[in-house]
C-alpha cells in the first residue's frame, strides 16, 4: 500500500487532535476561580494540555496535566491526554499505557479508542488498530463515528482487505457526502476492480470537493480517462501531473507507461 495512504490516515488523526484542542482557553489566569468546581478546572486544563501539544509546547502541555493528575488522577481523560503527550513526544511504552489506562476506566470511551488506534497505526500494528475501531464505529452516539469509519477504511486498505475497506468508506459517505478522501479511496478500489464507470463516479465526486488533487489522484485520473477513451480529459490530467509534481513517483510511473505503449 502506498505512503500516500499513511498520510490520509495520519492526517485524519491530525486533524481530530485540532478539533479537540479548538476551545482551549488561552488565559491561564482564568483557570481557576473560587467559583470554579473541580470538574470544571479538571476540563480546562485538559484543554489546554491539548492545546500546547498541537503547539508542541511539551513544557506547559505536561505541566497542565500534572494540575490535572492532581484534580483527579483517575479520570479516564487524564490517561487519554497523558497518551497524546507520551505518543507526540516519543514515549511510545509510557503512551500505550496511558491509552489502555483510560479505555480500562471507561470501556465506552471512544475517542480514546480511536487515539489508541492512531497510536498502533503508527507503530504499523494494523490488525490491532482495527480491533479497536471495530468498537468505536458501533458507538452509534460517537461524534467523530463518521470518521472512525474512515480510520477504519484506511486501516483495511493496510491490511489488504479491499472489500472490508470498501464498506467502511461507503458506510463514511452515507454520514458525510462531502468525504474527499472515501470518495478518492472508493474511486481507487473500484478502478482497480475494472469497475471503470463506478470509478469515474467516485473520482468526479472526489474532484467536486476536493480543494487540490493530489499527485496520486492526478494519476487515477489519468488512466481511468485512457480506460473510458477521453483523451482530452487523458491529456489533462498529463500535463497537470508534470506540471505540479515532476519528481513523483506517480509522475515517473506515467512516464514509463506511456514509454511502453499503454498511455
Amino acid at each position: 500500500m502506498s505512503q500516500s495512504v499513511a498520510s490520509n490516515f495520519t492526517r485524519v488523526w491530525v486533524c481530530s487532535m485540532l478539533l479537540l484542542v479548538s476551545a482551549c482557553v488561552t488565559t491561564e489566569g482564568r483557570v481557576f476561580t473560587n467559583e470554579a468546581s473541580p470538574e470544571k478546572a479538571l476540563e480546562t486544563r485538559l484543554q489546554l494540555a491539548r492545546s500546547y501539544i498541537g503547539e508542541q509546547n511539551w513544557g506547559d502541555a505536561k505541566r497542565n496535566l500534572k494540575i490535572a493528575a492532581q484534580i483527579d488522577r483517575n479520570a479516564p481523560e487524564v490517561h487519554e491526554v497523558f497518551g497524546l503527550y507520551y505518543q507526540s513526544t516519543g514515549e511510545y511504552e509510557l503512551a500505550e499505557k496511558s491509552f489502555k489506562s483510560a479505555i480500562a476506566k471507561k470501556k465506552d470511551f471512544s475517542r480514546a479508542r480511536n487515539n489508541y488506534a492512531a497510536f498502533l497505526y503508527q507503530q504499523q500494528r494494523f490488525q490491532e488498530a482495527e480491533d479497536q475501531l471495530e468498537v468505536v464505529v458501533l458507538d452509534a452516539l460517537y461524534e467523530s463515528r463518521p470518521q472512525a469509519y474512515l480510520n477504519l477504511g484506511l486501516c483495511r486498505l493496510r491490511l489488504q482487505d479491499n472489500q472490508g475497506a470498501k464498506d467502511a468508506f461507503t458506510r463514511v459517505l452515507k454520514m458525510d457526502r462531502t468525504n474527499a478522501i472515501a470518495m478518492f479511496e472508493l474511486a481507487q478500489l473500484e478502478y482497480q476492480a475494472e469497475n471503470w464507470s463506478t470509478s469515474q463516479r467516485y473520482y468526479d465526486g472526489y474532484r467536486g470537493v476536493a480543494k487540490r488533487q493530489s499527485a496520486r489522484a492526478l494519476w487515477l485520473g489519468v488512466r481511468l480517462s485512457e480506460k473510458l477513451n477521453n483523451a482530452d480529459a487523458e491529456a489533462s490530467y498529463a500535463l497537470a501531473l508534470r506540471n505540479l509534481f515532476p519528481n513523483s513517483a506517480e509522475f515517473q510511473a506515467s512516464e514509463r507507461a506511456i514509454h511502453r505503449g499503454e498511455l
